[in-house]
């Protein structure tokens, strides 16, 4: 049966290109609200301004530019600067820029990450941050889109595929900021019939949400019961939704699905 399955989400090969996460957002520390760090990734560079505060308790800041290393993780120098009072036109001969330290980000996962950096002559500070949750986002409607992933860990070697493709509708429905439910409706011609559902509750952080809860799916050859899934990095697009579905099926396979849509109008 797992088997027949497989074969009816597998399509054509192609070439997966590893592209880093996002982590853009604004991150803090729920036990100490009042500090935090803004975060803007581009690809593999991210910009960090931490809102601290100093000696004599004060507001401060320090900005840096970090690189991804080969583990995932990001690194860079902590840059100190001064410039004209805000309310007077701008004198670039005012402007300082001065590097204090370092700095890193290690994500700890997709929605919270461990932040160090040591201030030259001064302290080492390492702290947990998460994503900052500001409003509740709507993600209710319909779309249209594709889902590219992977089956892996099968008992069977056979039974995995680096290459799982396939075009769908999907329907979202959602109950205020706490749970959701996916159906995709496959629309290619491999896949007439097949239908994957995706129910659960919600967790909310930052511009992300988690969904935990079952995975189903049916086709006209046979009907995969509930399993649990959840699905990550879980947020509207500017034109649509995307997230990573992730369930584990009979004869220990994993399903790693990430999927894209845009949504109709």
């Amino acid at each position: 049966m797992l088997k027949q399955f497989i074969l009816i989400v597998a399509l054509l090969m192609c070439t997966a290109r590893a592209d880093a996460l996002e982590y853009t957002d604004v991150y803090y520390n729920p036990a100490e609200s009042g500090w935090g760090v803004f975060l803007v990734q581009s690809d593999t560079t991210q910009f960090l301004a931490l809102f601290i505060y100093g000696t004599d308790n004060k507001p401060t800041w320090y900005t840096a530019t970090l690189k991804q290393d080969v583990a995932g993780n990001y690194n860079g120098s902590l840059t100190a600067t001064t410039g004209t009072y805000f309310g007077l036109p701008w004198n670039s001969a005012q402007l300082t820029v001065a590097s204090v330290g370092t700095i890193s980000f290690v994500p700890n996962d997709i929605y919270s990450a461990t932040v160090t950096y040591a201030l030259t002559g001064g302290p080492t500070v390492t702290k947990t941050v998460q994503r900052q949750t500001l409003t509740a986002y709507q993600l209710a409607g319909n779309y249209s889109g594709s889902i590219s992933g992977t089956v892996s860990g099968c008992a069977n070697a056979g039974d995995n595929d680096a290459h799982v493709r396939g075009r769908y509708g999907l329907t979202v429905t959602q109950t205020a900021d706490t749970a959701s439910t996916l159906t995709f409706t496959f629309t290619d011609t491999a896949h007439v019939g097949l239908v994957f559902m995706v129910t659960g509750s919600l967790t909310h952080l930052g511009r992300l949400y988690k969904l935990t809860g079952q995975f189903s799916a049916t086709s006209p050859d046979e009907n995969i019961p509930a399993h649990a899934a959840t699905i990550d990095s879980y947020h509207p697009t500017g034109q649509g939704i995307e997230g990573r579905l992730t369930t584990t099926l009979g004869d220990g396979c994993t399903l790693s699905l990430p999927f894209s849509a845009v949504r109709n109008n």
